[in-house]
């Protein structure tokens, strides 16, 4: 392929239809290439402006996404390296001994097992107690109770009770249940001060499963003739479950590491024997691993480290549990 590039004028003058002296400057000529020279646009121009503006936005998207990116690379690498310290101090003391041996004043004879007994009881009277109250009333918020500004009030409540830090929960417990009910530090009083504290965290949280229902349900099963407390039975607490049954188990992973409401309300740091009844004394993970970490011996250290992965690994139990089940009824729905 040859290219020829030709002066303008022996362009004109080749061209039968064009008169040298009449010629545009910029008449077309046939075979030629046309390049046309784009001005800027103006500064102050609709079309300027526009393209400084999305200029502007890429930058600020591309730092702010550098920015977070960096915030929880940071946040997952102090993770891991307390994981990692917490781990290498405290796998050792992971054995069968550590698990049934009550704790003791001697570091290589101590183990978890009365407080391992104590969080189970207490969690399970937390559960019993708190989520059918929670279900319960998230039923009755989104389904039966008139829209007025009764029910703007408890809404507004609920949402403020979620954030409330826990010692409060346990002062209320204190003042409540340990001394004006006279149940003392009891498995009892402890469990009453969970179930508040989570309360309100898990009626938000079944609130937001039962929302979640597509109004053609309900309307069909009204439409069929079913009667409200029909439609909510039959069809929406099925199909609302998943979000329930996900609210109420990370609510009991919350419980299941709290340690300052039941210090408030007594909760013993030792115990030598197991629970037998609702109304003993009684001790829990958490508070075995506060009172180990304050021993002024370094063997104890180790203990406090084992422990604290024991109730890492229940914690993400309960929080890979929640997943499982969420995925799984999403699936089959």
């Amino acid at each position: 392929m040859r290219i020829a590039v030709r002066r303008w004028s022996d362009a004109v003058h080749a061209h039968p239809g064009l008169q040298p002296r009449r010629a545009p400057l910029c008449a077309p000529v046939p075979g030629a290439v046309r390049v046309t020279a784009v001005r800027p646009e103006a500064p102050g121009s609709d079309r300027y402006q526009g393209a400084r503006e999305r200029s502007r936005r890429n930058t600020l998207s591309a730092a702010s996404r550098w920015f977070f990116l960096t915030a929880a690379a940071l946040a997952l690498l102090v993770l891991a390296v307390l994981a990692y310290d917490t781990i290498s101090q405290g796998a050792g003391r992971l054995n069968l001994q550590f698990f049934t041996s009550y704790p003791s004043r001697f570091a290589d004879q101590a183990g978890l097992r009365s407080s391992l007994i104590g969080s189970g009881w207490v969690l399970a009277l937390t559960v019993v107690m708190a989520v059918p109250i929670a279900v319960g009333t998230a039923i009755w918020i989104e389904e039966f109770a008139p829209d007025n500004w009764f029910l703007t009030v408890i809404k507004l409540n609920l949402a403020n009770l979620a954030g409330v830090p826990s010692i409060i929960y346990g002062v209320l417990g204190l003042a409540v249940f340990v001394r004006f009910a006279g149940m003392g530090p009891s498995i009892l009083a402890g469990s009453l001060t969970l179930a508040l504290m989570i309360l309100p965290m898990t009626v938000i949280a079944a609130q937001e499963a039962i929302r979640q229902v597509p109004s053609g349900i309900r309307d069909g099963a009204l439409a069929l003739g079913a009667t409200r407390w029909q439609a909510v039975r039959g069809q929406i607490l099925p199909v609302a479950l998943p979000g329930i049954v996900t609210g109420v188990i990370l609510a009991i992973a919350r419980a299941a590491g709290e340690t300052a409401s039941l210090i408030m309300i007594g909760a013993f740091t030792f115990i030598a024997f197991d629970n037998s009844r609702i109304t003993d004394d009684f001790t829990t993970l958490p508070i075995q691993i506060y009172n180990w970490t304050t021993r002024p011996q370094e063997a104890f250290r180790a203990n406090a480290a084992a422990a604290i992965i024991v109730l890492m690994v229940i914690v993400l139990a309960f929080n890979l549990i929640a997943t499982i089940v969420r995925n799984r009824f999403r699936r089959f729905r």
